[in-house]
């Protein structure tokens, strides 16, 4: 191969996470045990934590490759066409070994929801098949990782990053992560419930104390975000903790928001920007997944970022 064709294998960003159909239904209050309660029609979205994040960066322009499990099954293939449709590489998304990975959400007036996850096909994402994969992780500047597959295929992911390729985990749900896998985050990106289970007993008052906390336990750098109030970013090649504001929206539905984020962040940094700047723009990507409902649905395109 060529030097001049190499840029036509990179990706901007390679996830590697999950895909889940969120079934939900809104509902006048939620069911008592034994109870039966009538709800509204039913709405199924394509959601999941890695499949929300490979949407968003190919919705903002990022060339990205997604690295997932589904079932063979309606789903699925609901899933897989609405990563083509925003422009998402899935020839690493793997078909069949269990249903795809479903959410059972009921949604109350007050917008409270209770949520029951079925990883399905996303607990069958294993290490063999991030070794199989090798191909995309060679060709990523970026890799994209949360916790919603199992953790030992996450520390694989860790293990697997190529020389000058960056990794950007987000520990949701949160789990304990093991030293190698902390040691390679750069940025390690956490809300704050997630700073706070990280930290246990030893979270500060304030969140620039978690977010030195944080760093303390080894990624190259941490990024806390703090919702409508922006985020901090804390990096060990420099000392100090930046604040970065965010902008002031009409929040309609945060759903997805912190996935929209995360993917800016991290598309941003494999077109090397400094972080500061990196979080800047990512925190106006999440403003905007805020003002209008759904998760995929209200991911923004590079125009509408320009547009805040």
């Amino acid at each position: 191969m060529h030097e001049s064709e190499h840029d036509h294998d990179r990706y901007d960003l390679l996830v590697v996470g999950s895909a889940n159909a969120d079934l939900v239904v809104g509902v006048e209050r939620r069911p008592a045990p034994g109870e039966t309660v009538l709800g509204s029609d039913l709405a199924v979205h394509p959601g999941g934590k890695g499949a929300n994040q490979a949407v968003a960066a190919a919705r903002l322009g990022a060339r990205t490759a997604l690295l997932a499990r589904v079932g063979d099954d309606a789903h699925g293939r609901l899933l897989l066409e609405s990563q083509r449709a925003a422009g998402v590489d899935t020839a690493g998304v793997l078909v069949g070994g269990a249903p795809t990975g479903v959410a059972l959400i009921t949604v109350d007036p007050s917008g409270d929801n209770s949520i029951v996850v079925s990883p399905g096909a996303n607990a069958r994402l294993t290490p063999e098949d991030i070794r199989a994969a090798g191909h995309l992780f060679g060709a990523a500047r970026v890799v994209s990782v949360q916790l919603e597959i199992p953790l030992d295929t996450v520390a694989e992911v860790a293990g697997a990053m190529s020389p000058g390729t960056r990794l950007v985990l987000n520990p949701s749900p949160p789990a304990p992560l093991p030293g190698h896998v902390r040691a390679a985050c750069d940025p390690l990106v956490v809300n704050e419930h997630e700073a706070r289970y990280m930290l246990g007993e030893a979270a500060g008052s304030t969140p620039e104390d978690w977010a030195r906390a944080l760093l303390a336990l080894g990624p190259r750098s941490v990024v806390v975000t703090l919702g409508a109030a922006g985020a901090l970013v804390a990096d060990s090649r420099g000392d100090e903790v930046v604040r970065v504001p965010s902008v002031e929206v009409e929040a309609v539905d945060t759903t997805g928001a912190g996935d929209a984020f995360t993917a800016a962040l991290a598309w941003r940094l494999g077109l090397g920007e400094e972080l500061v700047d990196a979080v800047a723009f990512a925190v106006r990507v999440g403003a905007a997944a805020v003002t209008r409902q759904g998760a995929q649905a209200s991911f923004p395109t590079a125009e509408d970022v320009a547009a805040l």
